[in-house]
């Protein structure tokens, strides 16, 4: 009968939260839809570019949208120790 009651309480937990699980931003009105053109490096080539050049371990790495363009954000330790920042700009959008 625990088992039972548990599994009731499961089944009423995930049909309150499925709502939130369904929501597809992708399909509301205000989404805006952007198409990356390939006129500079993907986040993946930034990576490899910032890691040969700092001859370093990346720590962390995250594109952000400027305008109608990618900027990819690249923290990478350098040999000394020290942590650097570095921004490479990506792709051009157009949406």
């Amino acid at each position: 009968m625990r088992v039972l009651s548990r599994f009731v309480v499961l089944c009423a937990a995930l049909a309150v939260t499925a709502p939130a699980f369904a929501d597809r931003p992708w399909e509301r009105a205000e989404s805006r839809y952007f198409v990356a053109q390939q006129d500079g490096p993907s986040l993946s080539e930034a990576v490899e570019r910032v890691r040969r050049q700092y001859r370093g371990r990346i720590v962390s790495a995250e594109t952000h949208v400027s305008g109608n363009r990618e900027v990819h954000v690249i923290k990478v330790l350098t040999e000394d120790g020290k942590v650097k920042t570095v921004r490479v700009p990506g792709r051009s959008l157009r949406g």
